[in-house]
């Protein structure tokens, strides 16, 4: 049985983002925003998610600076830890959700291992960008950290996926970024997850690179 399909991974990639450029309403969105956006909706395959999409002004700006100073990359699972483009990075991302530390943690404390994990976050989040894909609750607790004084990363991506919390999340995220003093990227409602979180950041990756679409 053979089938007549693309096999070359550059033609691909090409063909898939001029797709998306031709469904897409783009002219919204800044030159990095777009790089992003594409990106998302390429992670997902649904165009109309790029209405659902928010960047706080400096967001893009922010997360290219840190990047390229070789910031500390923390993520809440190891899904999205393992979706970040090696060849663009120098330094390890972050995950502390199996760390026998954090285990320990979530059971004295009866609170998800996400929200436990934060608390091992604390010499590297000054800085930072902190990619949060999986976990309402770790988003939730990092928001509550830095109103209470917590340092505060370069660039929260904060996209979060499911039905109990993940909207709230990130609604909650949208809603005090401004008065937290914060840049996010954001993507409203239940969608999201480890991988159009861990793309958010490859996109930031290879703008610094100068690979565009």
């Amino acid at each position: 049985m053979q089938f007549e399909y693309e096999k070359n991974p550059i033609a691909i990639e090409k063909e898939s983002f001029r797709q998306i450029r031709e469904l897409v309403a783009l002219d919204v969105f800044s030159d990095d925003e777009q790089q992003v956006v594409m990106r998302i909706v390429h992670s997902l395959g649904l165009p109309h998610i790029s209405e659902q999409v928010r960047f706080s002004k400096n967001a893009c700006a922010a997360g290219m600076a840190a990047l390229e100073k070789n910031c500390a990359v923390l993520c809440d699972v190891e899904m999205v830890k393992q979706g970040i483009t090696k060849r663009m990075i120098s330094r390890e991302p972050l995950c502390y959700l199996n760390d026998p530390k954090t285990v320990e943690l979530a059971k004295t404390s009866y609170e998800t291992r996400t929200m436990a994990a934060l608390d091992l976050w604390k010499a590297e989040l000054e800085g930072s960008v902190v990619i949060i894909g999986n976990a309402p609750t770790a988003l939730f607790r990092l928001l509550e950290k830095i109103a209470e004084g917590a340092p505060k990363p370069a660039l929260i991506i904060g996209m979060p996926v499911g039905f109990v919390g993940a909207a709230e999340s990130k609604q909650a995220l949208w809603d005090c970024y401004e008065a937290l003093g914060i840049e996010c990227i954001t993507l409203l409602g239940r969608e999201g997850g480890s991988a159009v979180s861990s793309a958010t950041c490859n996109a930031l990756l290879r703008c610094i690179r100068g690979e565009r679409y």
